[in-house]
């Protein structure tokens, strides 16, 4: 067999069985990084020596989503001091980006703008297209407080990047008055999932349950109930697991995936 293949091979059980370890080991938990092997290592929380700007913007969706676990950091061990006093969250939650900015990256003025995650922060829609080296200035203020242990410079012009490149108009494919999917095309989404998706998460998209006890939380019960969320997720992965990402297809193909997988068993 060829020796490539053969690691490759390797490398996409390991990641699989050390998936399906982990998630039945901590369960719903977002905020802790799941277990993987170390031939997945690299993949996870390493880069590329020739990153394209694809793999910049996806990896930077992740450190919005999640920082720590995407680049295999202690996750703070404090609540955020810029987290405000009307919000509900408390701990290392409070120090991602998503946390106050939002799945649609609106805040405020987005799904965010009432229920468990508001905070009354605006969101990062109006930066599309700023300098990417102001933004990354701003993330080292004070208000946002991210310092070179948490994030190094290279890492923080990932996320500066995402910011400014890397948003999509969750509008398109999400109302965010309703937090209802708008959508796509099912028959594309179907293709996708059942030739990419599926190899980790079933066919019927019940390989993995986040719930607990008889409160079961498939692909298809999180992409009704968060769809915003999802998106992202498909759009740059999930941090600190070796997830695929549709990044590189578009947004568009990552809507028709979200639509088809809203069509999953619950």
């Amino acid at each position: 067999m060829n020796s490539a293949f053969f690691s490759l091979k390797v490398l996409c059980v390991a990641s699989v069985v050390a998936g399906f370890a982990s998630q039945a080991a901590l369960g719903s938990d977002d905020l802790n990084d799941y277990a993987h092997s170390e031939e997945a290592q690299e993949y996870i929380h390493g880069s590329p020596e020739q990153p394209t700007d694809t793999w910049i913007l996806s990896s930077g969706g992740r450190i919005y989503d999640n920082w720590w676990n995407a680049l295999d950091r202690d996750p703070p061990e404090t609540t955020h001091p810029s987290y405000p006093e009307a919000g509900e969250q408390t701990g290392a939650t409070t120090w991602r980006c998503k946390e106050c900015h939002g799945w649609d990256y609106r805040g405020v003025d987005g799904i965010y703008a009432s229920g468990s995650h508001f905070t009354g922060i605006p969101g990062i829609y109006g930066a599309i297209g700023g300098n990417e080296t102001a933004i990354a200035a701003l993330l080292r203020g004070p208000d946002h407080g991210y310092t070179a242990d948490m994030i190094n410079d290279e890492e923080l012009a990932r996320l500066a990047a995402f910011v400014s490149r890397g948003q999509v108009d969750m509008s398109r494919y999400v109302n965010l008055e309703t937090r209802g999917i708008i959508w796509g095309d099912l028959n594309r989404g179907r293709a996708i999932f059942q030739s990419t998706c599926a190899a980790c998460h079933g066919f019927d998209g019940r390989a993995y349950d986040w719930g607990e006890g008889d409160e079961h939380a498939y692909v298809g019960t999180e992409a009704v109930a968060a769809p915003d969320e999802v998106m992202g997720k498909i759009m740059n992965g999930h941090p600190g697991v070796a997830m695929i990402n549709l990044r590189a297809f578009g947004p568009d193909a990552a809507h028709d995936v979200l639509s088809y997988a809203a069509t999953l068993p619950e």
